[in-house]
């Protein structure tokens, strides 16, 4: 048995988080989600109290049907991502293992899901807390960028601030900030390099 007084989270003491992760557990929708994010998951932060609610996250997703279950899934696989554990504790990977595995199946489970046909986004999101599971470093934290359909990357020479545009403006990389006008800057078409080229995040 879980005692949440002894465990902290963004605001404090844990001892509200098994009330909001009951209201939570009884409908995708419920208000009590942005309750939980902020608590567990504070600008990407996570607390002892984040870690411990895994199994309550790990048992929604397994009740729930694939094309419901994002919830649970996008919070646990945020928290497993998260490199800012000042007061977390110890390696969640090994404190909580089957329930790590077991999120990793669901999330492959609901991605497979026919519901999910034609939703980018949530194909992201899902993705990244898939990469989360995983522990596939700086994409489970990055991945939504495809959503945004822009990255911006500072250029390793001179430092100038790129826009690599994704998505219905084009595929191009470009400096200037207002791109989606037409009479914007310089575009330089994306080109398709060997993997074994790249550095950093590849």
């Amino acid at each position: 048995m879980t005692d949440w007084s002894r465990l902290h989270h963004a605001y404090g003491t844990a001892e509200d988080i098994p009330g909001l992760l009951d209201r939570a557990g009884s409908d995708p929708q419920d208000s009590s989600w942005d309750g939980l994010w902020s608590r567990l998951w504070h600008q990407g932060a996570v607390y002892s109290a984040s870690y411990a609610a895994l199994p309550a996250l790990t048992g929604m997703a397994r009740r729930w049907a694939p094309q419901d279950r994002q919830a649970p899934l996008l919070l646990a696989g945020c928290i497993l991502a998260s490199t800012d554990r000042a007061s977390a504790g110890g390696d969640p990977r090994v404190t909580y293992a089957s329930e790590v595995a077991e999120l990793a199946r669901l999330t492959e489970e609901a991605l497979r899901h026919p519901g999910l046909a034609g939703n980018s986004a949530d194909y992201v999101y899902l993705l990244s807390a898939l990469l989360g599971f995983e522990g596939i470093g700086v994409w489970s934290e990055e991945l939504d960028g495809l959503n945004d359909e822009e990255y911006e990357v500072p250029c390793p020479a001179c430092g100038a601030e790129n826009f690599i545009v994704i998505g219905e403006h084009g595929f191009f990389s470009t400096v200037d900030s207002m791109y989606m006008d037409s009479d914007a800057g310089r575009r330089v078409p994306l080109q398709p390099r060997s993997p074994s080229s790249l550095g950093g995040w590849a």
